[in-house]
């Protein structure tokens, strides 16, 4: 029998770029070869579609690098074509019109956010992940809030805050921030990787809070913090098109950490992890329904990650859902699956037969 032919599409034009990168190296080094012919197909800072080599060893982030990779430098996959052994391509759709599948592992910006799944779906080739519609609301977090809420499901205190608003009036920008109290959170609407996200604790630190995150993206989204833990869960979805969730994870920070900002993310000694997360079952069965709840909201396909605050009372609020979450072996996603029972070549042999299974098409 032939073997599917798969795509892994990774790095991209976002800040995320070394983290896609990063990312992609484990999913190749996840698919197994007897059964699939693996394209490894990169995408530079950009937008240059390129071959690169079919090497998960070369897509790698140091900790020395961090610094430059939050800054969206290049690690990865360098800018330049010529180098580290990339071939570039004169025209990326012909390679995608030579495959079965695409794994789009890209995150933030011009991938995760519907403009490559719409490219995949104009092309007619199948892909793991959400459709056009569900990546771009939970892209953006200030559409997310409003159709989650419509959900019925709990959401922090916020205000929209766009460039155009902030250049025009500052002090209006900071009178309408001023019922949600202190300490804020300040984010880009369209971000990830807590690129550009700053804590608040002193209202005169609201305004280069909000100037760094413009720089990420000109909507903003100014938010209340919750007191709580840190929880997330993961979701899948099932052969019969619905939700399945995996068993919750804590994050907990170790160390001189205000928030789960990008060097705790991506350095581990920073955060110390409880997969399965120590819940009450009823806390676990509650939160696992408002996850596959909010998957369905934004009208997700394949798989999200949905984080949630877990306050003193056990009540939930959810933060954000992710529709292409990081996805090393040792990131959270997986590791929920891994505590679930789905070990990590499982899981990503899952998401392609989904993506297979579904065809194209509005989904």
């Amino acid at each position: 029998m032939a073997r599917t032919r798969i795509a892994v599409v990774f790095g991209g034009r976002s800040t995320e770029h070394a983290i896609s990168c990063v990312s992609a190296g484990s999913v190749l080094g996840a698919l197994d070869r007897d059964r699939y012919d693996v394209i490894a197909l990169g995408i530079t800072p950009e937008g240059r579609w390129v071959l690169a080599p079919d090497d998960p060893e070369l897509l790698s982030i140091r900790g020395r690098e961090l610094p430059a990779v939050k800054d969206g430098a290049a690690v990865a996959l360098p800018g330049d074509p010529t180098a580290g052994g990339l071939i570039p391509l004169d025209d990326g759709a012909a390679v995608l019109g030579t495959v079965d599948v695409v794994f789009p592992v890209l995150h933030g910006a011009y991938g995760e956010d519907g403009t490559i799944q719409g490219l995949l779906e104009m092309a007619g080739v199948p892909y793991v992940g959400s459709g056009v519609l569900a990546s771009a609301a939970a892209m953006d977090k200030a559409v997310a809030r409003v159709l989650l809420a419509a959900a019925g499901i709990p959401m922090t205190p916020a205000v929209v805050v766009r460039r155009r608003e902030w250049d025009r009036d500052p002090a209006a920008v900071e009178r309408s921030v001023r019922g949600l109290g202190l300490p804020l959170f300040v984010k880009p609407a369209r971000g990830g990787s807590s690129i550009g996200i700053s804590r608040v604790d002193d209202a005169d630190a609201l305004p280069a809070a909000i100037e760094d995150a413009l720089r990420c993206d000109p909507k903003v989204l100014v938010e209340a913090a919750v007191e709580g833990r840190e929880i997330e869960c993961g979701i899948l979805e099932g052969t019969d098109g619905l939700p399945a969730a995996s068993v919750p994870a804590e994050i907990r920070l170790v160390g001189d950490y205000a928030f789960y900002d990008f060097e705790a993310k991506y350095l581990d000694s920073a955060t110390e992890l409880d997969c399965p997360a120590d819940l009450p079952a009823d806390v676990t069965e509650r939160l696992q329904d408002m996850a596959r709840r909010a998957f369905t909201a934004l009208d997700c396909s394949g798989l999200a990650r949905v984080d949630f605050f877990l306050g003193a009372g056990g009540d939930l609020t959810l933060n954000e859902v992710n529709t292409m979450p990081g996805f090393t072996a040792s990131s959270m996603f997986p590791r929920m699956w891994a505590a679930t029972g789905l070990d990590y070549p499982a899981l990503v042999d899952r998401l392609v037969q989904t993506a297979l299974r579904r065809g194209t098409g509005l989904r």
